[in-house]
């Protein structure tokens, strides 16, 4: 029997054979010239001015806060995270020594409810708000923007999972202040390991590249790194190593860059192809009446299809069947993060109906371009099959 695995890898034997010719040459395999170039190509496919490559998705969210931090622009340490995400999205908040707030689920995209953030927004007046696009689902974007400008928070966005969706025809990772990607394995696009962070603002893009390495300038411009070694009364024998910023070493190597432009080539039709599966699960589950991740003004590349059983007994015979029919699923992501326990030692359980329903009933499916569409009805029947 055929197994139908949640990810498999992205991979491919082109790319291994690019990378294979390329280490014949005897390159430079650290972070280099292919990392910037990296770079360049994805700030260009996003459409955004900088892009700073990392070493994992989770550390290009920590980089995320701790620039924002950094930049002295702003007015409190509150932030609003969801409280359906990912762990290493919540975690930074914590380990910054940021005040965060847990704000409840949407019930249809699975990202931040409106009107619970108004009330968050009201409480406790945060200078940061993070969305998460769960699994590639768009938030409300328009909405988010208005309540950002009528609040002035600055928005993040987590986007690790949501490689090339888009909301009104805009590609996800472009509407914050910041945003972040992931090339984890089995991700839309791979670098076996890495992460991207995403800006328009130059000032936090250079604070990135210190961050990255150490806390030093080496990355900026010659221009900027003179400029610093000025102010701060550096000695020219000791430029190289002087650091401005206490900063992390999380830089990633041209080698996974190699991967990564190698990947790029193909970005557009992995995009459609993960477009084209999601619509199809979303006919079936939506034609049968169960509740899925849906948002009618995007276009949504899923990492995987999440739909919610109709209680949690339920959800453990549809995944008893699927497993049966040897097709993976596991629980959505964290679930309600007030349930995980770096949470709930902390600050207690919070009770969201909508974040509670998600964490005891969800479930996902496979969605990568690996599979055919009679792949995507076969997978729904059989878990729409399983009886509530």
């Amino acid at each position: 029997m055929r197994r139908y695995a949640l990810a498999e890898r992205t991979i491919s034997r082109e790319d291994l054979q690019d990378l294979i010719t390329w280490l014949q040459t005897d390159p430079w395999l650290t972070q280099g010239e292919l990392v910037f170039e990296f770079e360049r190509q994805w700030a260009k496919w996003l459409g955004v001015a900088h892009a700073t490559y990392v070493n994992s998705g989770s550390s290009a969210n920590l980089l995320m806060y701790y620039a924002l931090q950094l930049s002295d622009r702003l007015r409190n340490n509150r932030v609003i995270v969801p409280a359906v995400s990912w762990a290493t999205t919540v975690a930074p908040v914590i380990q910054l020594g940021f005040t965060p707030f847990l704000c409840e689920a949407d019930r249809n995209d699975f990202g931040l409810d409106l009107n619970a953030l108004v009330d968050l927004l009201k409480r406790h007046e945060p200078a940061v708000v993070t969305i998460v696009h769960v699994l590639g689902v768009p938030n409300q974007m328009e909405e988010l923007l208005k309540l950002r400008d009528r609040y002035e928070f600055v928005l993040l966005e987590d986007a690790c999972a949501a490689t090339g969706s888009r909301y009104d025809r805009q590609l996800v990772g472009t509407f914050g202040t910041m945003a972040t990607f992931s090339f984890f394995y089995g991700h839309h696009l791979s670098t076996i390991e890495g992460g991207m962070v995403t800006t328009n603002d130059e000032r936090l893009h250079d604070i990135l590249l210190h961050i990255r390495s150490h806390g030093w300038a080496r990355d900026l411009t010659s221009e900027k790194e003179s400029q610093l070694a000025k102010d701060a009364g550096a000695l020219e024998f000791n430029r190289p190593f002087t650091f401005y910023h206490p900063g992390f070493n999380v830089r990633s190597t041209d080698l996974n860059a190699k991967i990564g432009l190698s990947q790029l080539r193909r970005a557009d039709e992995v995009v459609r192809r993960r477009v084209e599966i999601h619509r199809r699960y979303q006919e079936h589950f939506l034609d049968a009446g169960w509740y899925c991740q849906t948002n009618a003004r995007a276009v949504i590349s899923s990492i995987s299809f999440a739909a919610l059983a109709h209680s949690p007994g339920h959800r453990d015979r549809v995944a008893a069947s699927l497993r049966v029919n040897q097709i993976e699923t596991r629980p959505l992501g964290g679930g309600n993060m007030s349930r995980q326990p770096f949470w709930e030692s902390r600050f207690g359980t919070t009770v969201f109906p909508v974040a509670d329903r998600i964490h005891t009933t969800a479930f996902q499916l496979p969605n990568h371009p690996q599979l055919s569409l009679s792949d995507i009805d076969f997978i729904s029947n059989t878990a729409l099959a399983v009886e509530p």
